[in-house]
């Protein structure tokens, strides 16, 4: 059985209305139009008005029964007090769909888009592609104006808009290329295949563009924060999120007075050599984005001006009378336990509430010895680019290299800053471009002795009584991975990077946790141990 096609639509209150007496079959009005094409015939049109235009809407009525005997005419009183107003207009066209009777077996439905404000056009849009109207588009207007004949003016031209989206291949495929290329983006073109941080690349993409909420990046000194921080930005930025710039600092070169001076700004005489007045850098931030590496630095004054700044906009410059504004979106960076700094009273517990909504934790190179090889590459490119030469590894130079670079011996505790200094170093040395085997065995050399020479491990271990070579020489590792890492969790992560796939929600923290106490020894005595070696 064919299906009958009905028509819903609203009346044009001006385009409904041209012509008058006879004049009018003469001149192209829309909703009438609508129903004089033979070949889309219309059984019922579902027609919404305003009480005021009843008379506008009871003329359609007979014209439309005139011209189209067959079509049915059902008039529908909305009520709009400002028919621009996008929430009244999408309540009420909302509401007429909610209870409209549809009955899809038997018909087929068709909103008319041509007639009300553009704000109706958009509603009606939007409820048909969210489908609470099940039906298609359908647009109409008015004839070339070549044609004479009066009945094909009268009627006007229609298009029909099909809005199933899956149909639309090259769409579709370019949405989700577009979308891949933001993700693109953040990682700079450096191929990844740690799948943890692919996940975590993928969310920070999503939080970028949906949200103005602070960031906080956590990790290891040379993870990558401050270069991930700046490609936030750029992405910002390409969507027309921003219209300011990106500031940057590192809060640990920032102490005392010239803290705030440098945050806040200052004026005139604020303090001895202030000679001249500072704008800050929250003030250069406004309308664009502020990063605070290494935010756990800040002073506890700092701190809370900070604060009263991201949540009012304003704050005092050092010295001042009067407060000043800046909006700005706040990525913050730090290498620090940030619960433990809270707990020990070094960080503001409303200051981390309000910065960690989003917060993302960096692995450092250790976690992400997959990516070492895709990454020496990069390296080699980016040197070969600034100093305008080529270099290249010998065949059995490069595997020796990345064997030891990919090994548990290789602590790198710089992450890919020390990475990234390692293969400059030999990319330095290479004659005739060529970094060969020997250079890589002294590079190897260079890098174990770093590593122990900054952080020896005691001949001595902190325990309380004799255990066996073999636990000795597993709590040592334990110990010296414990002591390059910035927090338990990440220690532990390093630690049982291969066991804890198998898991379905591993506790590396925990683990590790009950691993020292089988030798009376803790993380916090381990990282005291080492401040004392250290200071």
């Amino acid at each position: 059985m064919k299906k009958r096609r009905v028509v819903i639509g609203m009346l044009g209150t001006v385009l409904d209305k041209r012509g008058k007496r006879a004049n009018r079959w003469n001149k192209w009005r829309p909703t009438v139009g609508l129903c004089l094409h033979p070949d889309l015939p219309v059984d019922r049109f579902e027609l919404l008005c305003q009480p005021r235009d009843a008379v506008l809407a009871q003329r359609v009525v007979e014209d439309i029964a005139l011209a189209s005997p067959h079509t049915e005419v059902r008039p529908h009183t909305v009520t709009l007090n400002d028919p621009w107003d996008f929430e009244e207009v999408y309540a009420a066209l909302l509401d007429f769909a909610t209870r409209y009777p549809f009955d899809t077996e038997r018909e087929e439905y068709l909103v008319h888009i041509t007639t009300g404000t553009h704000v109706v056009q958009i509603c009606w849009f939007l409820l048909t592609e969210a489908r609470y109207l099940p039906a298609g588009l359908v647009q109409t207007s008015p004839a070339h104006r070549d044609v004479t004949d009066a009945a094909l003016t009268a009627a006007g031209t229609y298009s029909v808009i099909d809005l199933d989206l899956s149909r639309y291949t090259t769409l579709t495929s370019r949405f989700q290329r577009e979308q891949q290329q933001s993700v693109s983006f953040l990682k700079a073109g450096i191929d990844t295949r740690n799948a943890t941080f692919n996940r975590l690349i993928d969310q920070i993409e999503r939080v970028a563009l949906r949200s103005t909420a602070p960031i906080l990046l956590t990790g290891p000194t040379g993870a990558g924060k401050s270069f991930l921080a700046q490609r936030i930005f750029q992405l910002r930025q390409s969507r027309h999120q921003v219209q300011g710039r990106l500031v940057a600092v590192n809060c640990a070169t920032l102490r005392g007075d010239n803290a705030m001076s440098t945050l806040f700004g200052h004026v005139k005489g604020a303090f001895t050599g202030a000679l001249q007045a500072r704008a800050g850098l929250l003030r250069e931030a406004d309308g664009g984005v502020l990063f605070l590496d290494e935010i756990a630095e800040l002073g506890l004054d700092e701190q809370a001006m900070l604060l009263k700044a991201i949540e009012e906009k304003t704050f005092l410059p050092f010295g001042a009378d009067n407060e000043v504004c800046s909006d700005f979106q706040l990525i913050a960076g730090t290498h620090r336990d940030m619960p433990q700094w809270v707990a020990e009273g070094r960080f503001r517990e409303d200051l981390y509430a309000r910065i960690n909504m989003w917060t993302f934790a960096l692995p450092g190179l250790a976690q992400r010895r997959e990516d070492i090889a895709p990454n020496v590459e990069y390296e080699l490119q980016r040197f070969a680019g600034q100093q305008q030469t080529q270099v290249r590894f010998d065949k059995e130079a490069k595997a020796a290299y990345l064997t030891f670079a990919c090994s548990p011996q290789a602590a790198w505790r710089g992450n890919f800053r020390e990475l990234s200094a390692s293969v400059a170093r030999m990319a330095t040395l290479a004659e005739q471009g060529r970094i060969t085997l020997g250079l890589v065995e002294e590079e190897t050399a260079r890098l174990r002795q770093n590593w122990r020479s900054s952080n020896p491990v005691p001949a001595s271990l902190p325990v309380k009584e004799e255990i066996d070579l073999f636990d000795q020489r597993q709590l040592e590792t334990v110990i010296e991975v414990c002591r390059r890492s910035a927090s338990l969790s990440e220690a532990g992560r390093s630690l049982f990077a291969v066991s804890r796939q198998k898991k379905q929600n591993p506790n590396d923290a925990d683990r590790l946790r009950k691993y020292l106490a089988r030798f009376d020894l803790s993380w916090e005595q381990i990282h005291a141990d080492d401040e004392g070696i250290s200071s």
